[in-house]
């Protein structure tokens, strides 16, 4: 039979990591009072909730945080801190306990995704001049097939356009289809908008696997060419 785990052998030392970079993670007033649960769509996924975890990390039990699964199921959506009445900063938490962890060993489709992102601009690896080439071609087809989008314009890198706007790469890549609907609203009220060329794609997967660095290069990238060569004074994420 297994031996009890000791609680007053266990020392808190991922805690103490995590609050030094987040100093009002508040995790000592958690309340146990479950309302974060309540509210999560991952909780019970891996026999885990954000109320196990906040306990857990509270008594040491830092291998059993560091293993758990679970870190990659959480949307970290924050549901969870904005019902805590303590105001406990549960997401920040998941994203230390996956940036604890060594790079390679991160969930290889995000990763896969991540580095895509980062080669190409795009989390399916599509390059630009793939992308424009599908936009335009789909919005070609939407003129000449749908009646009341004979005048509809798609644009890619429109200079003063008002709006720059991000596009899922998947829908491009394997269901372009898809975009039409999005593309007859905005015509249909009048917005000003353009889509990028560099780091075009609205998901990011380097956010989500805690790559900080690469999370950084993205929206670096995107950044600059919003503000220096489209010159849009407004980003519409569609993630």
């Amino acid at each position: 039979m297994e031996a009890a785990i000791k609680i007053d052998e266990l020392v808190p030392e991922f805690k103490d990591e995590v609050l030094a970079r987040i100093p009002d993670a508040n995790f000592d007033l958690c309340l146990t009072c479950g309302t974060c649960t309540g509210g999560c769509a991952a909780s019970e996924l891996f026999d885990m909730d954000p109320r196990k975890l906040i306990r857990m990390l509270n008594l040491g039990m830092d291998e059993e945080v560091k293993k758990s699964k679970w870190m990659w199921v959480c949307s970290m959506c924050a549901r969870c801190q904005s019902v805590c009445p303590m105001d406990i900063a549960i997401p920040k938490l998941v994203y230390n306990i996956r940036a604890s962890v060594e790079r390679s060993k991160r969930p290889k489709g995000i990763l896969g995704s991540c580095d895509q992102h980062i080669k190409t601009g795009s989390a399916m690896g599509a390059k630009k001049d793939d992308f424009e080439f599908t936009v335009l071609d789909v919005a070609e087809e939407i003129r000449d097939e749908h009646p009341g989008f004979e005048d509809l314009q798609v644009s890619v890198d429109r200079v003063g356009a008002n709006m720059v706007l991000n596009q899922n790469s998947r829908e491009p890549v394997t269901e372009p289809e898809e975009m039409g609907p999005l593309w007859k609203i905005l015509h249909t009220v009048g917005a000003d908008w353009t889509y990028p060329s560099v780091m075009w794609a609205g998901e990011n997967y380097c956010m989500f696997m805690a790559d900080n660095e690469g999370w950084k290069y993205i929206m670096e990238e995107f950044t600059l060419h919003v503000d220096n060569t489209l010159k849009s004074p407004y980003v519409v994420n569609t993630e």
